[in-house]
């Protein structure tokens, strides 16, 4: 009897374990099954072994294969924290230095690093500062990167939302409120230096605001919708530059502008020539909107501008456009493929190769539209179908980014959250998780940090006789302006820490 008991107990549990296996809401963490204790002197039953062994195996590789319904994942933080120590990081001042102090680029002049010494320092100049038009550096990846994470994780944060038990109303309305609070930021962020409020839309806060209902709009919705959406969006504000011609009388006034006011030659406004001219420099379509749309706003005087000119809006100095935001909503769209992508089903493996996939695509199709980009040139190989332009987000340059924020994902994606390499991540991941606190302190709070260091840093010099401030504040030192902004970052890394430690979380 007592043997026949045994049995039946085996058998129950191999049937709870089978339970526990179809129930979608058991903890992954604790789905392991049990091991059969056996009785001293009593004999399990051989046939129940093989099913509990089965019940192991099966549990396993559900475990290895499909995340948790609510993980977050590690990968998208510290990519999200990656970019945003970046931009916080301003270069490290580097472009600064190469171009104000040319004893850095001539400390190995007549020796042999010195073409390696030069060749190192002009890089890293070119790469951690932007392009004046076309072409493109890492700096000038950080903003695409940005938007590109925003539309990963518009499904996770949907689904969690949903998970809340949140309406589609609520789930709406927020969206909404988020929208209308980046925008707000955006032009408050870009207030900070003058007399009154500057209604200026080109940075990226406000880009994410003016088009986040419409990612929002495709949360969820199929790959071929989403394709859509993007084709039409490109293809359309591709055909929106095409099609302009700027009035004589405009255009001719921009000149004067650019020539008697700011002191610019003809170059500042004819980068290309034939089809690719409707994307050059304040003389675009876009240029002509804003010429339009910000002078509408509330404006002040400038002392720099022509006094014959008033308060009038003319050009943006950078290029940079509020229309922008339009071709940016393509850019949150691939982010937004990819994060479904991610929240699927799909094996681990399958998702690395479509993002790869994906990103080769992109990047092979912006070097056929335009061979601005094009790290050799070749003869008698020149067209600029779809020129590749960051000022103006162009088409071109919204798939050329995305081409590189698929591949940068696709890694960290790779090493952290597939091959389990986590800790490394670490000092991003505490920024990801306050992306917005980050970009507001590193927009808000650098001058006071650098300010404070000299003040109490030359203070603890006096009190000690020590030389940390002389030295890092040291006006004969060309590489005191790098040590100041690597000091300035670390000290923003610090709060984003306790932050982190205190789990304060500012979200949007």
């Amino acid at each position: 009897m007592l043997s026949d008991s045994c049995h039946t107990l085996a058998v129950f549990q191999s049937s709870v374990n089978q339970m526990s296996q179809n129930n979608p809401h058991s903890d992954s963490q604790n789905s392991e099954t049990i091991p059969l204790q056996k009785t001293p002197g009593v004999e399990v039953s051989p046939e129940v072994e093989p099913a509990r062994a089965v019940t192991e195996k099966d549990l396993s590789v559900k475990a290895k294969k499909k995340p948790a319904a609510n993980q977050r994942l590690v990968s998208v933080d510290a990519y999200r924290g990656f970019v945003m120590l970046a931009m916080a990081s301003g270069g490290l001042a580097i472009a600064s230095v190469v171009q104000n102090s040319p004893e850095v680029l001539d400390q190995y002049n007549g020796t042999q690093w010195e073409s390696s010494w030069k060749t190192l320092w002009q890089t890293l100049s070119y790469q951690l500062s932007h392009v004046e038009w076309t072409g493109a550096g890492f700096w000038d990846l950080i903003q695409p990167s940005f938007m590109f994470l925003v539309g990963v994780s518009m499904p996770f944060s949907v689904r969690k939302r949903r998970q809340k038990g949140d309406s589609t109303f609520r789930i709406w309305m927020h969206a909404i409120f988020r929208a209308v609070l980046l925008v707000a930021l955006g032009v408050f962020l870009s207030s900070q230096s003058g007399p009154q409020t500057n209604f200026t839309f080109a940075n990226v806060l406000c880009q994410i605001g003016l088009g986040y209902l419409v990612v929002f709009f495709y949360v969820n919705r199929s790959f071929v919708t989403q394709m859509i959406g993007v084709v039409t969006i490109l293809g359309g504000y591709w055909f929106f530059f095409y099609q302009y011609m700027p009035p004589e009388d405009e255009l001719a006034a921009v000149k004067t502008y650019l020539k008697e006011v700011q002191h610019k030659d003809e170059a500042e406004w004819s980068q290309f020539s034939g089809i690719g001219s409707a994307w050059n420099k304040h003389t675009n379509a876009a240029a002509a909107v804003d010429r339009q749309l910000l002078n509408r706003f509330p404006r002040y005087d400038n002392p720099k501008d022509d006094p014959d000119l008033g308060d009038t809006f003319w050009v943006n100095n950078g290029g940079y456009q509020t229309l922008n935001f339009i071709p940016s909503i393509a850019t949150m769209l691939f982010g937004l493929m990819a994060g479904q992508l991610l929240i699927s089903n799909r094996l681990e493996k399958m998702k690395i190769q479509w993002l790869l996939k994906a990103g080769l695509i992109c990047f092979v199709v912006s070097m056929l539209l335009d061979t601005s980009i094009w790290p050799v040139n070749i003869n008698n190989w020149e067209w600029h179908l779809v020129p590749i332009v960051k000022r103006i987000w162009s088409p071109g340059w919204a798939i050329f980014s995305a081409a590189w924020a698929f591949w940068f994902l696709a890694v960290f994606y790779w090493i952290i959250d597939v091959k389990g390499y986590k800790k490394w991540a670490f000092p991003f991941v505490v920024v990801g998780m306050n992306s917005i606190a980050m970009y507001c302190m590193a927009q808000l709070l650098r001058p006071w940090i650098t300010k404070s260091l000299k003040i109490h840093l030359t203070t603890l010099d006096q009190a000690t006789g020590w030389s940390v401030g002389g030295s890092l504040f040291s006006a004969d030192c060309p590489y005191a302006p790098i040590a100041v902004s690597a000091t300035v970052l670390f000290v923003l890394w610090l709060i984003c820490l306790w932050m982190y430690l205190q789990r304060i979380f500012i979200k949007i």
